[in-house]
């Protein structure tokens, strides 16, 4: 099923398919707001009501699936490529630092709406170019972002590509807030384990940017590999991580997974081989959601010393980068 509604005042695009039904918003990022496993009464995402509309347009990384282009902190706004100056607005005076993007609030087109009997398909596109300055003044490469979803009866997933249509090689780092909710079926936020599939632990300066030092897991965050964490209603929590496998009912998994302890039930959420590094952040600890961020550099990655090694990539002109993930209960 695929219908176009007005929701909250946007207009908005719901499709479903199996148990799975999903809310997408192409003016606010193409961000799916909503995903639930219906039968089973899981809401996967934390998703606006209606009385926090005007805070999702202004602050749209605390709902759905918001895209960051580029993710996470950019020191001073500012870093050099190929003799290039990148120089974005400071958006954390504090710190000053600029972060996430502002992909995640721009307008996007549905290009493509199909159903067949295994899955739905959305395809939502974005062009930035001189005459859409919104990106292109502090970002000067024409580029079209692309994001599909397939919804089917084993969940949600979502591919990213960005194209550049550039003259110049253009930078690429991507990731995902993803808020998932906890509780996601009832109950206290104690009943819930989050595992990630993390490594070590990257040292942050008071600035909230990676040291360049990387430190085993503390007791409270091997938690994330073993038995898992409980991630709200508890103490605030924002660390940043490398990645590692993890294993979870006798398989490896690259990803994050929340379990009820009381009923078993997990929400999984897959990444790629492109995401290699996770920022973990609940919010204060009082919200019924925690965001395992999934990110392709690690934060500020085109001013580490080794920003290759931190997961900064270019692409070429008129050659495409993509990432995938899923997201689905069991």
């Amino acid at each position: 099923m695929i219908r176009s509604i007005v929701w909250n005042g946007l207009l908005a695009v719901e499709f479903s398919k199996g148990a799975y039904t999903a809310l997408l918003v192409p003016s606010m990022g193409a961000n799916v707001v909503r995903l639930a496993q219906t039968e089973m009464g899981v809401e996967i995402l934390h998703t606006p009501a209606a009385a926090e509309m005007e805070t999702f347009r202004n602050r749209p990384q605390i709902f759905g699936l918001p895209l960051l282009f580029p993710p996470n902190r950019i020191e001073d706004g500012r870093y050099a490529f190929e003799d290039r100056v990148y120089q974005y607005p400071i958006t954390i005076e504090k710190e000053n630092n600029y972060h996430h993007g502002i992909l995640k609030s721009q307008p996007f087109i549905v290009s493509k709406a199909e159903e067949n009997d295994k899955e739905v398909k959305i395809e939502c596109r974005y062009y930035s170019n001189a005459a859409n300055d919104a990106v292109y003044k502090h970002f000067p490469h024409e580029f079209k972002c692309k994001i599909v979803y397939r919804l089917s009866d084993k969940g949600l997933e979502q591919e990213v590509v960005f194209t550049n249509k550039s003259r110049e090689a253009m930078p690429v780092g991507v990731g995902f807030h993803t808020p998932l909710m906890i509780p996601f079926e009832g109950g206290e936020g104690s009943e819930y384990r989050l595992r990630v599939a993390v490594d070590e632990q990257c040292e942050l300066s008071p600035r909230n940017l990676p040291t360049g030092k990387t430190l085993p897991l503390d007791e409270q965050f091997a938690k994330l590999r073993g038995e898992g964490l409980q991630t709200t209603d508890c103490a605030p929590i924002e660390a940043g991580f490398t990645l590692r496998e993890i294993e979870v009912d006798g398989k490896k998994f690259r990803g994050a997974v929340v379990e009820h302890l009381t009923t078993g039930r997990k929400v999984f959420y897959e990444v790629d081989d492109e995401t290699r590094y996770w920022t973990i952040w609940n919010n204060g600890g009082n919200q019924p959601y925690c965001c395992p961020e999934p990110q392709s550099w690690i934060t500020n990655a085109p001013n580490a010393a080794d920003p290759e090694t931190a997961g900064f990539r270019a692409i070429k002109p008129g050659k495409s980068w993509s990432a995938t993930y899923r997201l689905y209960v069991e």
